[in-house]
């Protein structure tokens, strides 16, 4: 019992000696001389640094606005810049008055100011440092730790609250997580989380330049190098701050096994995702259709693969989709599509002269390739006209599939509009009886 008091009475302990020197402090200052007039001279400075940053920050917005062609980077960096402006003007201002200061007085008489510049300046060096951080609730906890760190550490006091956190710790048998530890490993794994994220976003380029390796190979590679390099990060930073992973094995495994039955579908998903990349099936800029859905994979991801449509649609279809449906890849060994229309014409036009009509009519269109020259053949007499199928090839099966055909249409309408060749349609005739009250019979008379 006497062991669970401890910790507590020690956080009073530290709680009222951290009060006495506030007090001590305060009173310091309510009385003249120069402790008191460095207060104020930090007050003062704050007080125009606060009216510098509405005013800097307005001309900073409007010069932004002027200016086109700006890269995302580049935006985020202002709108850093701007929400800080103040406490830069704070520790630019603060830092001229204390080497001034230090050249005229006693540099007791200026510690005070010389401390708030030196804070605000690596609070600011923080703040844009942590942008690095791309996830943005580990962004925080970064920052706030960093932010804590500095203050306390430039205040001399780091030492005391570092002994009393790593006090304050939840022990299970061998296990020991300690606050400070806890709070070390968080900002030791975003940092090395960080790294890992630059150092795989340029091996990435890198390996998306490549030309001689393929697109679906490139994109497993790329999610190998960040899987490993965000794993090696995560066990280095977990190791940097002194966790044993061991006696976790047992949680962990059993965590895993309940994971296998309710993300099963996610890991379904995942491995379909690194057996197309394996056997390259499909890759990025293929042509594909899957039941009613026809686009190019834009992007191939480890739990689905993009498909953009003609109209600008994106479909996200599961991977295993891909891998357990029929899919037709128009473009999977080449991009050759061969295209198939069906017409017909009436009984006394001559089906040689249709045959060689329909052919040069397909030559004309635009995308119809000539070294694969387009075919025509009979397929059958219908009850009102000679049936035909024209056949021709593409190479683009990007550019749409829909308008080749309504153009390859349109070109046999001409042609056959120029040689008189007609596109018979059903007929029917009514044959109105003599027993018929609707009958109407011609007058006979006058």
């Amino acid at each position: 019992m006497e062991d669970a008091i401890d910790p507590f009475a020690e956080f009073l302990g530290t709680l009222e000696g951290l009060w006495v020197t506030v007090l001590a402090f305060i009173q310091g200052v309510a009385q003249p001389g120069w402790r008191q007039n460095q207060v104020l001279i930090v007050l003062g400075l704050a007080v125009v640094a606060y009216l510098l940053h509405g005013k800097s920050g307005d001309l900073l917005q409007h010069w932004v606005r002027s200016r086109e062609g700006w890269a995302k980077w580049q935006l985020r960096f202002i709108v850093q810049l701007k929400r800080r402006v103040g406490l830069i003007w704070f520790a630019v201002l603060a830092g001229g008055v204390y080497l001034v200061m230090q050249q005229i007085t006693w540099p007791s008489r200026s510690y005070l100011v010389g401390l708030a510049a030196t804070l605000a300046a690596v609070l600011v060096g923080i703040a844009f440092a942590a942008q690095l951080v791309r996830n943005r609730p580990l962004r925080r906890i970064v920052t706030w730790s960093l932010w804590v760190y500095a203050t306390l550490y430039l205040l001399n006091v780091s030492d005391d609250v570092a002994a009393f956190m790593d006090r304050v710790a939840l022990e299970l048998g061998d296990f020991r997580l300690s606050l400070l530890t806890l709070i070390t490993a968080l900002v030791v794994i975003g940092v090395l989380l960080t790294l890992a994220r630059i150092v795989s976003q340029a091996t990435a380029s890198t390996i998306r330049r490549n030309d001689d390796i393929s697109p679906s190979m490139q994109v497993l590679a790329v999610k190998g190098v960040q899987l490993a390099f965000y794993g090696i990060a995560f066990y280095l930073g977990v190791k940097a701050v002194g966790i044993d992973l061991t006696g976790l094995a047992v949680l962990s495994g059993a965590i895993g096994v309940g994971l296998g039955f309710g993300l099963q579908k996610v890991v379904s998903n995942l491995v379909s995702g690194v057996i197309i990349l394996l056997d390259k099936s499909i890759k990025p800029g293929d042509v594909i259709s899957l039941g009613d859905t026809f686009g190019w994979i834009q992007t191939l991801g480890a739990r689905y693969a993009s498909v953009v449509t003609r109209d600008g649609r994106e479909y996200l279809i599961p991977n295993e989709d891909l891998i357990t449906g029929q899919v037709v890849n128009w473009s999977h060994s080449n991009d050759f599509v061969r295209l198939d229309i069906y017409f017909g014409t009436a009984y006394g036009d001559d089906p040689h002269v249709v045959r060689k009509l329909a052919i040069e009519a397909a030559k004309g269109v635009e995308r119809v390739l000539s070294f694969k020259p387009p075919v025509c053949h009979i397929v059958g007499f219908g009850d009102s006209s000679v049936d035909y199928i024209l056949r021709f090839w593409i190479k683009d099966p990007t550019g749409g599939l829909t308008n080749i055909r309504g153009n390859v249409y349109l070109a046999l309408w001409d042609t056959f509009q120029a040689h008189d060749i007609s596109i018979p349609f059903p007929q029917r005739e009514v044959l109105m009886l003599e027993e018929s009250k609707l009958r109407v019979d011609k007058p006979t008379g006058p």
